[in-house]
Parts: C-alpha cells; sequence; structure tokens
C-alpha cells in the first residue's frame, strides 16, 4: 500500500494534476491517461445530511479525476441503503458499508477519508485517520474545542499526509477574487469585518429518555461525549444545540463566515480581546432541549487594534446589506467597504451609493487554462484530490492550519459567552492570561476509550 500511495503522489500524472488544465486536456481526456493505479480510493465516514454531499462530490469527481467511493460508514445503519443508492445513481460503483470507521482506516486500499460527522467527533476521527496514513477531508468547525484542533495540524503533519478543512469559500474564484481586491488596498486599510449567519430556526421540541433504534451503534455515536441516555431531540442533526456534541449556530455555519472574515482582515494570529453574548430567544425552555444560544454576538480584537465581529440570529430577522445579506460578510475599510454574499462581491468606494468594483458572472469571464474546472460545484473537493497526488500542503486550498485558525473564533467565543465576560488572550503560549477557569473550556474531558491523546 505504501507504494502505491508513494506512486500516487509521485507519477507524472499526478503530479500534474494540480495544473493539468494547462496541458489543455478535458476532464474526459485526463481520466483516460491515468491508470487504475492512479486512483484515489474515498471512504465517506458519516453520510447523513453533510455527508450525502460529499457521496454527490465524490462521485461527480469520478472522470475529472479518477476518484472511487469505496466504502461508506456510518454509526446507523439505517442510512446504508440510501447511500449505497447514491453512489451506484451517481457513478454506477458498488460500494461497501462499516458502521466502525476503525474498520475503514484499517483498509489498506482506501487513500483518503471525508468526514460528515457531529463536530464531537472530528478530532478523534481525523487523528485516527492520518494514524493510518489516510488523508483526510474534515468539516468545518475543524474541531468541537480549541486544542483538539491544535491536535489535528499536529497529526496531519506527523503522518505526512494532506487534510482539507471543508471551508468551500477558500475555493470560489469570485471570494477569492474579492479577497485579493481587499488585500491589494482595493478599500483602503481594512480595519473592520463582519460575518452574518441569521438562520431563523424553530424549536425542535422536547421527548423522555428512550431506547435506541436496532440500527443505531449508540455508544460508537457518543465516543468521545460524556455518556447520557438516549433522547431522540439529542442525535440526528439536534446535536448541533448541545453543548457535549455541538457548538450553536455560532460554530455551525458560522465558521465558514469567520474564515472569510479573517483572511479578508488578513490575520494570521488569534485575537487578543474576545467578548460574545447572547441567549435562546422566542422559544419555551420548557417545550425545547437546546442548549445553545440562538441570538448570540461575538466581538474580537486584534493586538494592532483591528475588529472582527460576528452575529448569530436565530429568529425573525431583516436581511443586511444591498445584496441582502444573511449568511455572509461585509468588510470596512478606511476608503470604503466590500460586501461578499455566496460567490458575489461589490465594493462601494467612500459614501458612493453605486458599487466601482466587484464580481462578474462566470459566464462572462474568460477561461481560465490553469484550474480543470471541476464539474458540479465541487471544486473545494477536487482541490483536495489535486494535493493528495501533488503530496504538498501547500497546493491545499484550506490545509488543517488555515481551518483550526478560523475555528478557534467560535470556539473561543462560546467559551466567553458560558463565562459571560470578556476574555484576553495569549496567542503565543495559546492559553488565556491568567484564567484557569477559561483554561479548562480550551478541552474536555473525554470518556474513555475515545480520548484525544496528548501525543499524536
Amino acid at each position: 500500500m505504501t507504494k502505491r500511495r508513494e506512486f500516487i503522489k509521485t507519477s507524472v500524472i499526478g503530479t500534474a494534476g494540480i495544473a493539468i488544465g494547462g496541458l489543455g486536456l478535458s476532464p474526459k481526456t485526463y481520466a483516460s491517461v491515468v491508470g487504475a493505479n492512479d486512483r484515489i480510493n474515498m471512504a465517506v465516514v458519516g453520510i447523513r445530511s453533510r455527508g450525502t454531499d460529499h457521496l454527490n462530490s465524490w462521485c461527480a469527481l469520478k472522470e475529472s479525476r479518477n476518484v472511487r467511493v469505496k466504502t461508506i460508514c456510518d454509526v446507523d445503519e439505517q442510512f446504508f441503503a440510501q447511500g449505497i443508492k447514491t453512489v451506484l445513481t451517481k457513478s454506477g460503483d458498488n460500494v461497501g458499508t462499516e458502521w466502525d470507521m476503525r474498520k475503514v482506516f484499517e483498509d489498506k486500499d482506501i487513500d483518503a477519508v471525508s468526514f460528515g460527522l457531529p463536530n464531537h467527533w472530528h478530532a478523534l476521527a481525523a487523528i485516527w485517520a492520518c494514524q493510518a496514513g489516510k488523508n483526510v477531508y474534515a468539516e468545518k468547525p475543524a474541531s468541537h474545542n480549541f486544542l483538539e484542533g491544535k491536535k489535528m495540524v499536529e497529526a496531519a503533519r506527523k503522518y505526512n499526509v494532506r487534510m482539507q478543512t471543508g471551508c468551500q469559500n477558500r475555493s470560489i474564484s469570485n471570494v477569492i477574487e474579492a479577497i485579493k481586491f481587499m488585500h491589494s488596498g482595493g478599500i483602503g486599510e481594512v480595519f473592520m469585518a463582519k460575518g452574518l449567519c441569521y438562520k431563523p430556526r424553530d424549536s425542535f421540541g422536547i421527548a423522555p429518555d428512550g431506547t435506541p433504534p436496532a440500527s443505531l451503534h449508540y455508544d460508537m455515536w457518543l465516543g468521545p461525549a460524556r455518556y447520557h441516555p438516549y433522547n431522540e431531540k439529542r442525535v440526528h442533526y439536534n446535536w448541533h444545540w448541545f453543548w457535549d456534541t455541538g457548538n450553536g449556530d455560532t460554530g455551525n455555519q458560522g465558521p465558514h463566515q469567520f474564515d472569510i472574515a479573517r483572511w479578508g482582515l488578513n490575520k494570521n494570529e488569534h485575537p487578543v480581546k474576545i467578548y460574545s453574548t447572547g441567549g435562546i430567544y422566542g422559544i419555551n425552555p420548557a417545550e425545547c432541549a437546546q442548549e445553545t444560544p440562538n441570538t448570540q454576538t461575538s466581538l474580537f480584537k486584534y493586538k494592532d487594534g483591528k475588529i472582527l465581529e460576528f452575529e448569530t440570529r436565530g429568529r425573525y430577522t431583516n436581511d443586511e446589506s444591498s445584496l441582502g445579506i444573511r449568511i455572509g460578510n461585509i468588510f470596512y475599510g478606511t476608503e470604503g467597504y466590500v460586501e461578499i454574499d455566496g460567490g458575489t462581491w461589490k465594493a462601494f468606494r467612500r459614501r458612493e451609493k453605486e458599487p466601482f468594483a466587484g464580481s462578474e458572472s462566470r459566464e462572462n469571464r474568460p477561461a481560465d487554462p490553469t484550474f480543470l474546472a471541476a464539474p458540479g460545484g465541487s471544486e473545494h473537493f477536487a482541490n483536495f484530490l489535486d494535493a493528495i497526488r501533488s503530496g504538498k500542503d501547500e497546493t491545499l486550498n484550506c490545509q488543517i492550519k488555515e481551518g483550526f485558525m478560523s475555528s478557534a473564533l467560535p470556539l473561543l467565543a462560546n467559551i466567553s459567552y458560558r463565562l459571560g465576560r470578556e476574555l484576553t488572550f495569549d496567542g503565543m503560549k495559546e492559553r488565556f492570561v491568567k484564567d484557569k477557569e477559561a483554561d479548562a473550556m480550551l478541552t474536555r474531558v473525554y470518556r474513555k476509550p475515545f480520548v484525544v491523546p496528548d501525543i499524536v
């Protein structure tokens, strides 16, 4: 297997994968050039919801990137039938199934694993995969707590595997263009970035504890989280709203916009001041088991005084900006401001009402010969596969270090929220300043044997 993986990294075609478009090859031509030995075999762990998106993306890249989904894995076996159907329909391939991800990591034919798991599983699953020599596509937030993210960075480096964080905006050409525009002084010096997460969500109710369905391997689902009896309101998707397993919407949708905000500010460091406040509004706590806030404002100040602001609104709300942003970003500079909404951006000069720069539709752009367009809008997934073949972290659009730095922001904000006070952070030591109570929340107490190790 080692020889096969090295072949993938060093073969002429594999190395050229990141710039194959420059050779003038179409996706089908590229697929015909590479052989079976160059195929990347994928496993997808966690196949419900976001995991289904992973399946669709890898299958869409079968022809252009010579990738095959070999195995699907989920602790709830009820999702196997739909997962098998998805892969067969989208790619024409049969696929194996496992409920225990450790079996997946033992398969020497698997080159890479992508995870669509609850947040509390992100770090340990990724570390196990690295230890088995697998490349990793890790969803946002990179980890459930701050110190886990550091361990993921260490694991990727120690085992020399590629680990991409699922911050897909890093692969959207218009977003890249907007960031370059700001970094080149398009609106002067950018002194403040704002992220918006306006997602009204209704109460998901309450239910008594019960017995897990026969299809669910509940102990494995809990994994690193402390034990609590099975409750149907705490599992599929609702896990986002409990501190043991999720991070609220600030740590759910938020990491995408936190990443753009930090990127636009050009900050490769942690903030020095953190304050977050909010609560649960418009929902009767006696009728909903939710723990995380549905309304939350978070403020970060960097050493040079620049500000990052993030707002989560989980109830009825207006949008903001001329683009009508609900999920997006606004940047403020000394000479104007920039709005980013998905793949659309506009720049405004000072008090002018009309934009002076912004994105064009893809149809109006000249073809870019340096990139082999991935079908199905799967550029970020394609970039991961190209980086596996290059064997170089720098070819990843969002390697795990970037994902960790951006994910750290909502994780630190949630510590401030839960403690109810402003916090001072030492970015060099990656600890709070003289605050043992806050430091204790940088990690968690793990349920054995599902322990993120000190030494990965």
